[in-house]
């Protein structure tokens, strides 16, 4: 399956949303205020947030208002443009650097069930597959099986892995990771944090003593923090990401399981609150439906471009 067939079938639920929307237009073979309020609906409904649903509905309203005729295929490109001109930038693009002789370190940050650790496999493949060296820290030990799971990835997909036992102290397994990385000439060492509530000191403080601990062996480190949502909690992944960034200073997001969501639109809602780019997002479970995002191919998937026709 292409990359575009991927984000249209992660993105199908949401964009049928916003599709039966614009058929009601087409329908009527008019705008009116009725159909205004099904496009309201639409939007808030795929969580773009209040600020985004307002500037597309403000925008309807007033090319309206200068065109009777206003169309479906009118009100999405009036659409499409605000919410490409809201996601400038949001792009994480390449973001490894080359190879130095000391890894790169990338921590993996979440509330439970997020999906971080099947992303630290993911990750870790993909990038071995483009001829990186990479070892994945399995520092979630505070969950049970999370060290299991992590293992059982690493050996499915042929990757190395640094781990500890259930109830060791995260930090000093991320230690012992970052110098099995150094020592063998690795580029990047993925770290598997353990899934925490953003509103639970203890575990947020124990997140900094990673990093402090980190920090000791390479001043850079962590290099990349990156927060990873459940796409399917729509925009109350706004506070988590907002309270992870203050404790701990994010880089970037990955947004999974985005594959069976209407809540697609939470992308746009996110970004515009915190401005952090989108590395990745989750569109299924096989390691290749993790994919870079991309704004072209977002848009197409929920709101792809329609020929402007001229009324007669």
């Amino acid at each position: 399956m292409g990359i575009f067939s991927k984000f249209q079938k992660g993105f199908q639920k949401g964009a049928s949303v916003i599709q039966g929307a614009l058929d009601t237009i087409s329908g009527k073979g008019r705008l009116d205020e009725s159909t205004l309020l099904d496009i309201e609906e639409a939007f808030y409904s795929s969580d773009f947030g209040v600020e985004t649903t307002e500037e597309i509905l403000n925008s309807i309203r007033e090319s309206h208002r200068n065109d009777r005729d206003l169309r479906a295929e009118g009100v999405g490109h009036i659409a499409r443009k605000i919410l490409h001109d809201t996601l400038e930038g949001s792009e994480g693009g390449d973001w490894l650097g080359k190879a130095n002789g000391k890894p790169e370190v990338l921590c993996l940050i979440g509330v439970n069930g997020s999906g971080k650790t099947t992303t630290c496999a993911k990750l870790g493949f993909q990038l071995k597959a483009k001829g990186r060296t990479i070892i994945l820290g399995a520092c979630d030990t505070f969950r049970a099986a999370a060290t299991e799971q992590l293992k059982a990835w690493a050996s499915r997909l042929d990757l190395e892995i640094v781990s500890g036992h259930h109830g060791a102290d995260s930090a000093a397994v991320a230690f012992d990771a970052y110098s099995a990385g150094e020592s063998r000439g690795r580029d990047l060492v993925i770290i598997d944090t353990a899934g925490r509530l953003h509103v639970k000191e203890g575990l947020m403080d124990e997140l900094a003593k990673m990093k402090r601990v980190l920090g000791k062996r390479n001043e850079e480190a962590p290099h990349h923090s990156w927060l990873v949502i459940d796409g399917s909690t729509g925009t109350n992944g706004i506070e988590q990401a907002r309270v992870f960034h203050e404790k701990f200073g994010l880089t970037g997001l990955v947004v999974t399981k985005l594959d069976g969501t209407a809540k697609g639109g939470a992308l746009v809602a996110i970004y515009r609150e915190l401005g952090l780019p989108i590395f990745y997002v989750g569109l299924g479970e096989s390691p290749d439906d993790l994919q870079p995002f991309s704004i072209d191919q977002y848009l197409n998937s929920i709101l792809p471009e329609v020929e402007m026709q001229v009324a007669d």
